[in-house]
């Protein structure tokens, strides 16, 4: 579903936040970046992360010995997310993402919508993000 910019701010209920300068190496396109807890209050880190149309981010794998992973709680527009060897799952607001640890994914905005998530790292032993390659124009055009 297309969504302009007015519509997306009335639904961003968290905020877009400021320009995710210091991981924009691991996007295409622009990201925003509202944290909603403070690390040294709170031990679970939770954002809201704001894409721009078309914008997504690296294939990633945040890894642990045990526990980790990730979560994404959809908030507002629509945006893809995939894992390694599957198909694309279509994300809307109300979603829940569970992804576990040392699994290859990337996640962003559709191309015609903005869209937001709030992501949490789930603790575990030993967990550290690995970034990897861009999703690529090619294999982002082909998802619809």
């Amino acid at each position: 579903m297309k969504m302009n910019k007015e519509i997306f701010d009335k639904e961003n209920v968290f905020g877009k936040g400021l320009p995710n300068e210091s991981f924009s190496k691991y996007f295409s396109g622009a990201s925003f970046l509202n944290p909603l807890t403070d690390p040294k209050e709170c031990p679970l880190f939770l954002a809201n992360v704001t894409f721009e149309p078309s914008c997504r981010n690296n294939w990633h794998i945040h890894h642990a010995k045990s526990g980790g992973g990730q979560i994404l709680i959809c908030t507002a527009g629509n945006g893809w997310y995939q894992e390694e060897g599957k198909k694309a799952v279509e994300l809307k607001p109300g979603m829940v993402i569970t992804i576990p640890a040392n699994v290859k994914h990337w996640h962003g905005a559709k191309k015609d919508s903005w869209f937001s998530h709030i992501a949490l790292e789930v603790p575990g032993v030993d967990t550290k993000t690995e970034w990897c390659e861009a999703v690529s124009d090619e294999e982002y055009e082909q998802l619809n």
